[in-house]
């Protein structure tokens, strides 16, 4: 079997300063992107309990930020609404 069938490849997206700092921060180590990646994957899969924490943590805030955006845009629309009913000019159609 060649190399191409036992594995996969992956890309992902950073923002250019992390990917900077990250690229500096392994460098300095002698480590690579594809060995952290791959040790931080191969450890979580098998169960690490610190990074199974992390994943946690990121699934936590992600559900907060969903909801506090969903929150905010019906905010916005009573805002508005709000405005709309009690504007102190009147209404500017009449």
């Amino acid at each position: 079997m060649s190399r191409f069938q036992l594995r996969k490849s992956v890309h992902i997206n950073l923002a250019k300063s992390t990917h900077s700092e990250l690229r500096i921060l392994l460098f300095k180590k002698g480590l690579s992107m594809q060995e952290v990646i791959e040790y931080f994957s191969v450890h979580l899969v098998e169960g690490d309990e610190y990074l199974n924490n992390l994943l946690d943590e990121i699934e936590y805030n992600k559900k907060v930020a969903k909801s506090t955006k969903q929150i905010s845009s019906v905010d916005a629309e009573s805002i508005f609404d709000a405005i709309k009913e009690d504007n102190p000019l009147g209404d500017s159609n009449a």
